[in-house]
C-alpha cells in the first residue's frame, strides 16, 4: 500500500519549438513569447539556451488527472502565445531539419557561462526532452530508489522515443537526441551510490574543485533533485501528443510508487551497474520499440516490447491507486501502434522524404486537446498549473 502520510507528486517539464507554420524552419522567438506570458505564467515558462526553444513547467501535481489538466492548459497559453506573432510550437526530441547553427542563442549571463565553457558542444546542443518530478521528501529512501530506477530508463527511454531526424537526415536512429546529449559532461546513467552522504559528498567535491558552481550542472538521465524533494527522470524525448506526455510520467510515476514500497519492506529491486544499463541504453536509442534489450537476470535478448509490458505488470498494484488506468492503457497504444519516432518517419516515407510533412505532423499532434480561444480578459484570472 502507498502510505497515507505521503503523495507521490508529480511535477512536468516539457521544452517545445517555436517554429514557423509556413516553412516549418525554427524561428527565435523566445522575447516575445516570455513578454506576452510573464503576467501570466510567471516561473511555469522559461527560456532555454537557444531562442527556438521554450520550456514549459507544471506546480505541483497531486496526481496524473491533476497533471493532465496542467499540461493542456499551459501548452494552450503557449499556442496562444505563439499565434500573436504568427508561430506555432512543436514538440518532439529534435526538429527535423532545422540547423543549430542557424539559432541565436538567449541572452543572459547563464548561457553566456554554459557557451565559454562547452563552446560548440554547447551550440549544438538544440534538443528537447520532458523531465518528470516524483515527489519523495525522505532523500535517504530517494537515493535508494534512484539506484533501482536507473535499470528501467532505457525501456523508458524506447517508449518516449521522438527524435529520428538530425539537420535534414533520418540518423537511423529512434532517439537520436540522447546521442547529441551524451557530448554533454555528466550526462547519461549515474553511477549507484552507497547513500545520501556519498551522493553530496560528491556534488560537494565537484563544487569544491569548480567543475560546475551548483547541482544543476549534473544533466544525468536520473536525478535526485538538488533544491526539490523529488526524484528527476530527464531521460524521455519531448512527446507530440499530450496523451503520450501523460503516459510517460504516469509510468514513471509507478515505477518509483513500486520501488519505493519494496525498499520500504527490505525488498529492494536488484541493482545494476552502470556499464550493462549503458548497454540497453544504446539499444533504446538505435531501436526504440522495435528491437531488443537484454534482461540480464536471464542473461538473454529479450524484446523490448516485451520487456515492457513486463514492467506493466510489475508496477500493476499501484495503477489504480495512483489514477493512471487511462494511461497504461495508452502505453499499451504505443506498444501496438509505435511512437513517435515511428510516426514521423511513417510520414516521411509516404511523402516521399518531405522534412515540411514531418514539422506538419509535429505540430498537429502538438496541439491535440488545446484550447486556442485566447479567454476573455475579464474572466481570466490566471493559470491553475
Amino acid at each position: 500500500m502507498i502510505p497515507k502520510d505521503h503523495v507521490f507528486t508529480l511535477g512536468i517539464e516539457e521544452e517545445f519549438a517555436i517554429v514557423d507554420p509556413q516553412t516549418g524552419e525554427l524561428r527565435s522567438h523566445i522575447q516575445e513569447i516570455l513578454e506576452g506570458g510573464k503576467l501570466m505564467l510567471k516561473e511555469q515558462l522559461k527560456p532555454e539556451m537557444h531562442q527556438s526553444v521554450v520550456e514549459l513547467g507544471t506546480e505541483i501535481c497531486q496526481s496524473v488527472v491533476d497533471a493532465r489538466a496542467h499540461v493542456i492548459e499551459l501548452r494552450s497559453h503557449l499556442a496562444r502565445l505563439a499565434a500573436r506573432g504568427g508561430m506555432k510550437i512543436a514538440s518532439a526530441g529534435t526538429h527535423p531539419f532545422s540547423h543549430w547553427h542557424d539559432q541565436l542563442i538567449t541572452e543572459g549571463e547563464r548561457y553566456k557561462e554554459i557557451v565559454k565553457d562547452m563552446q560548440q558542444v554547447a551550440r549544438a546542443n538544440l534538443i528537447f526532452g520532458l523531465h518528470v518530478h516524483v515527489g519523495i521528501p525522505d532523500r535517504e529512501m530517494a537515493i535508494h530508489v534512484m539506484n533501482q530506477a536507473r535499470y528501467f530508463l532505457p525501456h523508458i527511454y524506447a517508449l518516449s522515443t521522438n527524435s529520428p531526424f538530425w539537420v535534414g537526415r533520418n540518423t537511423g536512429f529512434k532517439g537520436y537526441r540522447l546521442k547529441v546529449f551524451e557530448r554533454f559532461p555528466r550526462t547519461g546513467i549515474p553511477d549507484a551510490f552507497e547513500g545520501l552522504s556519498e551522493y553530496e559528498d560528491y556534488l560537494k567535491l565537484l563544487v569544491r574543485t569548480k567543475c560546475v558552481d551548483n547541482a544543476k550542472k549534473i544533466w544525468w538521465d536520473i536525478r535526485l533533485h538538488p533544491f526539490f524533494d523529488t526524484l528527476e527522470i530527464r531521460v524521455c524525448d519531448a512527446q507530440s501528443r499530450v496523451d503520450d506526455t501523460l503516459a510517460m510520467a504516469a509510468l514513471i510515476q509507478a515505477v518509483v510508487v513500486h520501488l519505493h514500497k519494496l525498499q520500504r519492506q527490505n525488498l529492494s529491486f536488484r541493482i545494476y551497474r552502470r556499464r550493462v544499463i549503458d548497454e540497453n541504453r544504446w539499444r533504446a536509442s538505435r531501436y526504440g520499440l522495435d528491437g531488443s534489450l537484454i534482461d540480464f537476470g536471464r542473461e538473454a535478448e529479450v524484446e523490448t516490447r516485451s520487456l515492457i509490458n513486463e514492467i506493466l505488470e510489475f508496477v500493476e498494484p499501484e495503477v489504480d491507486q495512483l489514477g493512471s488506468r487511462n494511461e497504461m492503457a495508452h502505453i499499451e497504444k504505443l506498444l501496438r501502434e509505435g511512437t513517435g519516432a515511428d510516426r514521423q518517419l511513417d510520414v516521411w516515407e509516404k511523402t516521399n522524404h518531405d522534412m515540411k510533412a514531418v514539422v506538419d505532423l509535429i505540430v498537429r499532434e502538438t496541439y491535440e486537446q488545446l484550447s486556442l480561444e485566447e479567454p476573455q480578459a475579464s474572466a481570466s484570472s490566471g493559470t491553475s498549473a
